[in-house]
């Protein structure tokens, strides 16, 4: 399996300004996602750091990441999607290197308590179901879809599963489970051929609720940054 792995980390975000190389625990964001990576350098083709930004270009090689390219401007905008700047990746690399990839697996540093033993599940996963992609998950409760409720005619109801009174989280059925952004490995052709990250047949790697935190917010890094506190201690 060729595997690309690619980290995505344009210098852009508005809701906390240079959020992928904003301290956390003592280190750059994005430093988390490059050592959590690194000890499976040898399974992968070549992982790559795709930014539009010289400043994060440089931090990222200081913590061992490979920039080969900038992003284009044009695929590093507050609406650009995230599938252009994958197949700029792919096709990229193919070009430079005269090489035909087979998979490619998302890196967002905004997952920094990703930890590398999933890196590795997600490719045993992929090598070992017949699929388009393997997506990281985590359970979920409080935002299960039994909880979830609409207004009609002026009243209070189920918006798809029926709340019975009482019932406890523990309880609730079927359990239910949201993509955490933290890993998305994707055969090479349904991204080009297809523009998908997902595909038609994806499997689950189910990650636990504390590795699965996503900083979007100066409130997720308040989080991320007491999480990170207790794995050291």
């Amino acid at each position: 399996m060729k595997i690309l792995g690619l980290i995505p980390a344009r210098g852009g975000s508005k809701q906390v300004p240079k959020k992928n190389i904003r301290m956390l625990g003592g280190k750059p964001l994005i430093a988390y996602t490059l050592e959590a990576v690194q000890p499976l350098n040898n399974l992968f083709y070549r992982t790559i750091v795709s930014t539009d930004d010289e400043q994060i270009a440089q931090i990222a090689r200081d913590f061992g990441g490979d920039v080969p390219f900038m992003r284009p401007s044009e695929l590093a905008q507050d609406r650009s999607p995230t599938i252009p700047l994958v197949q700029h990746a792919i096709l990229e690399i193919e070009s430079r290197d005269q090489v035909k990839l087979d998979w490619v697996m998302l890196l967002q540093p905004t997952a920094p308590l990703r930890r590398t033993e999933h890196i590795l599940e997600a490719i045993q996963l992929a090598q070992a179901h017949p699929c388009d992609s393997v997506i990281s998950l985590r359970r979920v409760f409080a935002e299960h879809p039994i909880l979830m409720k609409k207004i009609e005619n002026g009243r209070v109801v189920s918006y798809c599963i029926e709340e019975k009174e009482g019932t406890r989280r523990q309880d609730y059925d079927p359990p239910a489970y949201m993509r955490n952004g933290a890993i998305y490995l994707t055969k090479r052709d349904v991204v080009i051929n297809d523009n998908s990250l997902w595909g038609k047949s994806i499997y689950p790697l189910v990650m636990d609720e504390e590795s699965s935190v996503n900083i979007d917010s100066m409130l997720d890094f308040e989080m991320a940054e007491l999480l990170m506190k207790k794995r050291q201690a």
